[in-house]
C-alpha cells in the first residue's frame, strides 16, 4: 500500500482563505494603529467597521482552522533544515492562535466594557472595568505580536520565493489552475 500523495499547491478554498484573510487582517492592524494613535472621539464608522471586520475575521479563521484539518495541503520543502521546519510549524501555531485570538479578545472587551457588540452578540466576559482594562492592554500588546508575526511570514514566504526558490510561495499563491 503506497502513501497517499500530497498536492504541490493549497487547495483553493485554503488559498482564497488565506488571502481574503492577509487582506482582511492587514487593515485591521491599520484601522487598530489609526484608532489607538488618535486621541479624539472616535469616528463611529470606523469603529463598528472594525467590530464587524474583526466578526467576520473570527467567523473566516473557524473556517480556515477547518480546511486546514481536513483537506491535504502540500508538504514544506525536502532540504529544509530541521529548524526552520520547527520555525515555520511554531509560527503557523502563534499566527491561528493570534488570528483566534484577537477577535475573542476584542468580543470579551467589548462584553466587560459594557460596549454593544456587532449582531448583538452576547457577552462573553463580566461587566467589570478593571477586566476591561487588562482585556484592552491584552487586545492592543496581541494587535503588535500578530503585527510581528505576519511580518516574519511575509519575509520567510520572500525567502522562500527569492532566495530559496523552492515553490513555496506558488503553492499558497492565487491560481486559476486546480490543485495539484
Amino acid at each position: 500500500m503506497s502513501a497517499p500523495v500530497r498536492p504541490v499547491t493549497f487547495h483553493p478554498l485554503a488559498r482564497l482563505l488565506h488571502w481574503l484573510m492577509a487582506v482582511l487582517i492587514l487593515a485591521m492592524l491599520f484601522i487598530g494603529v489609526s484608532m489607538v494613535g488618535d486621541l479624539s472621539l472616535r469616528h463611529p464608522v470606523l469603529l463598528q467597521l472594525h467590530k464587524a471586520t474583526g466578526l467576520a475575521l473570527l467567523a473566516l479563521v473557524i473556517v480556515r482552522i477547518g480546511v486546514r484539518l481536513s483537506v491535504p495541503h502540500p508538504p514544506l520543502p525536502r532540504g529544509l533544515p530541521r529548524i526552520q521546519r520547527w520555525a515555520a510549524g511554531a509560527s503557523h501555531l502563534v499566527l491561528y492562535a493570534l488570528m483566534l485570538g484577537m477577535p475573542l479578545l476584542g468580543w470579551a472587551m467589548l462584553s466587560a466594557g459594557g460596549y454593544p457588540r456587532p449582531l448583538q452578540l452576547p457577552a462573553i466576559a463580566p461587566h467589570d472595568l478593571q477586566v476591561y482594562a487588562v482585556l484592552r492592554l491584552a487586545h492592543g500588546w496581541a494587535g503588535y505580536a500578530l503585527f510581528g508575526v505576519v511580518l516574519l511570514h511575509l519575509g520567510a514566504a520572500l525567502v522562500h520565493a527569492l532566495v530559496r526558490r523552492d515553490g513555496v510561495l506558488a503553492s499558497m499563491w492565487p491560481s486559476r489552475g486546480r490543485p495539484e
